[in-house]
């Protein structure tokens, strides 16, 4: 049997989790500009990358609830649901299994807090910044998220 029809069994072998998280996308303005909080933690390869703030649902949480919590512990802002923005899902294999991801983005308005990483208690975030809505997709590192903030800066320009 070729080695990669070997990886795609054992691949398949593997026992499946589904995981559901909830993050998205904080919006302040200042001096009319409108700008976001995001956060940059380490990928499985070790490489620090820009992403949105995000995670894992806890206990009866609802997944605004999560955003809402997971935002406020990664970037220490404080806001509130605007709109759902989408929902992401993926896969992704690890040694032991297999991970069924689906990620509830939403649109905040920031009501408040300051901006700092030593709130996230699972200390992923290693970085945060404000970074202005017009600029922030160049900076993410992941294309499903750069399509979440053109759905935002649609939703905020009345587009959507």
């Amino acid at each position: 049997m070729p080695p990669q029809r070997l990886r795609r069994s054992y691949a398949h072998a593997l026992p499946v989790v589904d995981e559901t998280s909830a993050g998205g996308l904080v919006v302040d303005v200042v001096h009319g500009q409108a700008i976001t909080a995001i956060i940059a933690r380490r990928n499985r390869a070790g490489r620090l990358e820009w992403c949105l703030p995000k995670g894992h649902l806890e206990g009866t949480e609802t997944a605004e609830q999560a955003a809402v919590r997971e935002i406020a512990e990664e970037t220490g802002i404080e806001g509130h649901v605007l709109r759902h923005l989408a929902t992401i899902d993926y896969w992704f294999a690890g040694t032991d299994r297999r991970v069924h991801k689906v990620v509830h983005h939403y649109l905040l308005e920031a009501t408040g807090g300051e901006l700092t990483i030593e709130n996230d208690p699972d200390h992923e975030a290693e970085e945060v910044a404000w970074v202005p809505l017009d600029e922030v997709a160049s900076r993410l590192a992941y294309p499903n998220e750069r399509r979440v903030v053109a759905a935002a800066r649609d939703v905020l320009a009345g587009r959507s």
